[in-house]
């Protein structure tokens, strides 16, 4: 149960710069008047403002700062529940909101929204609507009960009943169905790129493994092809001693000089010969000389002529030992001639056989690097290969993880079944639906009010009359309204009470005294406060001071002093 102690503001709305204190568990019943706009009702929208950062009534923030001093405002409410003592503190300029548990500030980690989640839903274990429906009921700003649609009076009531709890796993559930179909979807999308990629790695590997094997094969039958072929070539090869044929060379060299020689001294004994030959003609045809024209005498004649016939037979007979010599040197030249061309051609066809087969071992390498990339390349289809396989597990992954997604899935569907406002919630709210429509009825009796109230699973209400004609909340009188409000006021605070985690002590009547209620109401609604336990507060606003002052334990009157409201 919650027991509201202390509420205290300044700088609020029409007040000053000094606290105004307000008791709330010092009587059972205290009247609260003043004139209009001496701010009676201000103590409503300070305790609404202090526990959910808004007012009672339609009043904004900006608003809610006192216009005099336009700063400080601050408002404090005190209070026990769960066995602590709590103190909430909220201001504007500066903006300030704190909980302080046992006189402990709780952690203020998280943003504002959420530290007032705290407070509403592990605290108070109320929100806004509900709160003003179990401690307020007023004509000012206030949405009574009955004027609210379906969906918050369903909230007005799990907060009752305390199944409040069911709506949040239900958007907790919401959240996690959210991000499981987020999942799902995302573990196909991934299941279906992977099975692209599956298959072409896989058609990747084999064309790598199937080209690869081919293009080996061809490449080691064209080595063969290329050794055969240079076998043939080496069949009738013959090496050359190279230095033979430099030898050759030489006596070759050797050989021509030597010609050559012989035919420049054969050449010079020819020329010899002719000049001999002239001499011998000379004296032979001449017997006076040209020159001195003297006579030539026939013994010298016989003597010169004699003379130059054996120079000549010396020379000739010189000249057939060189013609011998030339003639064997010439043959020997021939056959070093021949011999050294036989060896040259040996070497020519030496040398084009090598060449063809030093061209064949050039493409026998080159066949044999590519053989080798081959081979490292097979270490590229093997990492190919072990990608293969790791999308395979990868995919096998992807497919357990799908299953196990689609399992969740059909839990969360069950889940959520339960916890639909059509499950647990309304089972459990129709086991209490008939203790609401009872209570409402007796304090509707109480209030003099004879009809048969019900309400129904779906929060809809049906008034039969006297005469059993069902009529709505809108048939109804403005007093007859006031009347049902009243009685559904006093059901809520009673079904508060035995689920204890929602109950207060705090009960707050802002001038529903002065409203629609006739004489005779306003004896019933006095009965009925009277009935509420010792452990109950009941704060009454209201303009009928002169006719309420007997009925209440303690009173308080507001004024305004220079444009403030104070406590007179």
């Amino acid at each position: 149960m919650i027991i509201f102690k202390t509420l205290r503001y300044k700088n609020f709305l029409s007040t000053g710069d000094s606290f105004t204190q307000i008791d709330l568990n010092k009587s059972r019943s205290t009247l609260i008047v003043g004139q209009n706009g001496a701010g009676k009702s201000t103590l409503l929208d300070a305790l609404s403002f202090a526990l959910f950062g808004k007012a009672h009534r339609n009043i904004n923030k900006a608003q809610m700062i006192n216009s005099i001093n336009n700063k400080a405002c601050v408002v404090e409410v005190e209070f026990s529940a769960l066995g602590s003592e709590y103190k909430v503190m909220r201001g504007l300029k500066p903006t300030k909101f704190e909980i302080y548990r046992d006189g402990t500030l709780v952690n203020q980690d998280s943003h504002n929204k959420e530290y007032q989640k705290v407070l509403e839903q592990n605290i108070l274990k109320l929100n806004h609507k509900s709160f003003h429906q179990i401690v307020v009921l007023g004509s000012s700003s206030f949405v009574p009960f009955m004027q609210l649609p379906a969906q918050h009076r369903r909230e007005v009531i799990e907060d009752l009943l305390d199944i409040n709890v069911f709506s949040k796993m239900n958007g907790i559930l919401k959240e996690r169905n959210s991000l499981l179909k987020e999942k799902f979807r995302s573990n196909l999308a991934d299941i279906e790129n992977l099975e692209y990629k599956l298959s072409t790695q896989k058609k990747y590997v084999d064309r790598l493994s199937s080209v690869s094997k081919d293009a080996k094969k061809e490449k080691m039958l064209e080595i063969a092809r290329l050794e055969d072929a240079i076998n043939n070539v080496r069949l009738g090869m013959t090496s050359v001693d190279r230095s033979f044929l430099e030898d050759l060379t030489t006596k070759h060299n050797d050989i021509a000089d030597k010609i050559t020689e012989i035919k420049k001294y054969d050449h010079q004994f020819g020329v010899k010969q002719k000049e001999l030959n002239k001499e011998i003609t000379f004296y032979e045809d001449n017997s006076t000389c040209p020159t001195c024209s003297q006579s030539i005498d026939e013994e010298l004649k016989q003597e010169k002529t004699q003379r130059a016939s054996k120079q000549w037979d010396g020379l000739e007979e010189g000249r057939q030992v060189a013609a011998g010599k030339l003639k064997g040197l010439t043959e020997r030249l021939e056959s070093v001639t021949e011999e050294s061309n036989q060896l040259r051609e040996q070497m020519s066809d030496f040398d084009k056989r090598q060449v063809t087969i030093d061209g064949y071992q050039r493409q026998i390498t080159t066949i044999q690097e590519s053989i080798n990339k081959m081979d490292g390349d097979q270490a590229t289809i093997e990492t190919e290969q072990e990608t293969l396989t790791k999308l395979t597990s990868d995919r096998s992954e992807l497919l357990e993880s799908k299953a196990e997604l689609a399992e969740q899935a059909a839990y969360s569907s069950v889940i959520t079944e339960l916890l639909k406002d059509t499950g647990i919630k309304t089972k459990i709210v129709k086991e209490y639906l008939p203790v609401i429509n009872q209570l409402t009825n007796k304090y509707l009796q109480i209030l003099d009010f004879f009809v048969s109230f019900h309400l129904d699973d779906t929060f809809k209400e049906t008034i039969r009359s006297r005469h059993r004609d069902a009529f709505s909340y809108d048939s109804f009188s403005e007093g007859e309204k006031q009347r049902i409000d009243l009685a559904l006021l006093f059901t809520w605070r009673m079904v508060a009470k035995m689920k204890n985690s929602v109950a207060t002590n705090l009960l707050i009547l802002d001038e529903t005294f002065d409203s629609s209620l006739d004489v005779e109401g306003v004896d019933c609604l006095t009965r009925i406060l009277d009935t509420l336990g010792d452990d109950t507060s009941v704060f009454v606003i209201s303009h009928k001071g002169e006719l309420l002052d007997e009925k209440f334990d303690e009173k308080i009157e507001f004024v305004k002093k220079k444009n403030f409201s104070t406590i007179l």
